[in-house]
């Protein structure tokens, strides 16, 4: 506007009716410029901001924020929101524009997937209102934030709910029919079409004059263990998450799952030194006890102990127990290292041993070369790949349980691992 001005004050000179037209222009524009400021900066035109942060953020799952805006302005004005969001998240899309209207709340919801556990720190939020266009006015939220991120309580409760609704199958888990006897007796009741003939009491038919059947449950109070390796093996980033993680996240879940079932959950950690040891236990503190573990567990650029770890569960784990193991194996020499202990622990023990696909390499070795280092590429994947397969092929051979999956389904494949188990009746 002003260089428009400008560039009329300079033809005016040639032309001299144009210099009058040029001066009410001048005129009307330091008008506006003067309402413009006048409008936004009278003390009673006020801009409300409250945030409805949640108190802590779920790792790896999408969180929902809500910024609440309650205009005293007498006109409808354009509003710019400048939240200053967490270094952690290096996220550029953090302006949100919307228009307000006088004295009605507006809400602006937006959402943040953390990918590391910690605190994340929200600074000020800002708040540019403009009238006119000519001129904003800032108002500033100086109420700064620190967030604590746990793991992922999010699919938690949503696996928490689909079991407590029977709707466990759609998220993938499945169905297992059960094998071989493996109930405990809760009492005996009357026979209806349908019960099993093998479950027959035929003393108490006798007894009652009638057909009497043995009614079973699940054994409950069984102990299950998550054991997550926090070596340099579980640093390995997979959608910008670790795979340690991913563990950490599937070990929340798992537990969960457990105490819902009536058994006994517990975790461990294991680097150069066992760490974060819980009891298995199945109160209604557990699981906050395990949650408040998880979070504050790092990696370091070590070797895991194996030895050790059978070390300590034979001094501190005596009854027999369903083991996760969280780790993972790239190459052949690293599992022969290891096995072993693995046996050892297996002979008093039921162990899962968690390893992790490397998606992008099956990728990579499925993908067509179209040149020779592409060819180069492709070769090595492949051999990766097959000693992965490998890999999982000899901890089956040495009667080690497995899970072989990609980081993302862990939840899942662990869940149903632990209802094939407890169905099988192998512990």
């Amino acid at each position: 506007m002003l260089l428009f001005l400008a560039a009329c004050f300079a033809v005016s000179f040639y032309i001299e009716p144009l210099r009058f037209v040029t001066v009410i222009l001048l005129w009307i524009w330091i008008g506006l410029c003067f309402w413009d400021l006048l409008m936004l900066h009278l003390p009673r035109h006020q801009i409300k901001i409250q945030r409805q942060y949640p108190d802590k953020l779920s790792n790896g799952d999408n969180n929902s924020f809500k910024i609440t805006l309650v205009s005293s302005f007498p006109m409808a004005v354009k509003a710019r929101i400048l939240e200053e969001v967490p270094v952690l998240l290096q996220m550029r899309n953090n302006e949100f524009s919307l228009r307000l209207y006088p004295r009605k709340e507006h809400q602006v919801e937006y959402k943040l997937a953390p990918k590391k556990r910690g605190v994340y720190a929200f600074g000020k939020c800002n708040v540019l209102i403009s009238h006119l266009g000519l001129f904003e006015r800032k108002f500033i939220l100086e109420e700064e934030l620190g967030i604590p991120c746990y793991p992922s309580f999010i699919q938690m409760r949503k696996y928490q709910l689909l079991a407590t609704t029977d709707r466990l199958v759609e998220m993938g888990v499945k169905r297992i029919r059960r094998i071989g006897s493996t109930m405990e007796f809760d009492h005996i009741k009357e026979y209806v079409k349908g019960d099993e003939y093998k479950h027959m009491n035929w003393k108490a038919s006798a007894k009652y004059k009638r057909l009497m059947v043995n009614q079973y449950q699940e054994e409950k109070s069984q102990p299950i263990y998550s054991i997550i390796d926090i070596g340099r093996v579980m640093r390995m980033p997979f959608n910008e998450m670790t795979l340690l993680d991913y563990a950490i996240n599937s070990t929340l879940v798992l537990s969960n799952a457990a105490i819902l079932k009536q058994d006994r959950a517990g975790m461990l950690t294991f680097g150069k030194s066992c760490e974060n040891h819980i009891a298995a236990e199945r109160n209604n503190k557990q699981m906050k006890l395990i949650s408040e573990k998880l979070y504050g567990i790092t990696t370091y650029f070590e070797e895991s102990e194996f030895g050790n770890l059978y070390a300590f569960l034979r001094r501190k784990i005596n009854k027999r127990s369903l083991i996760f193991l969280y780790t993972n194996f790239e190459t052949l020499d690293a599992l022969n290292r290891q096995l072993p202990f693995l046996r050892m622990m297996a002979k008093s023990h039921i162990i899962v041993v968690v390893v992790f696909k490397n998606t992008e390499l099956q990728e990579m070795s499925k993908s067509e070369a179209k040149n020779t280092v592409e060819i180069y590429n492709k070769i090595i994947a492949e051999k990766l790949v097959y000693e992965k397969n490998l890999i999982i092929q000899e901890l089956n051979r040495n009667g080690l349980q497995t899970i072989y999956t990609a980081p993302e389904d862990l939840s899942i494949k662990s869940i149903n691992k632990y209802l094939e188990i407890k169905a099988r009746g192998l512990i």
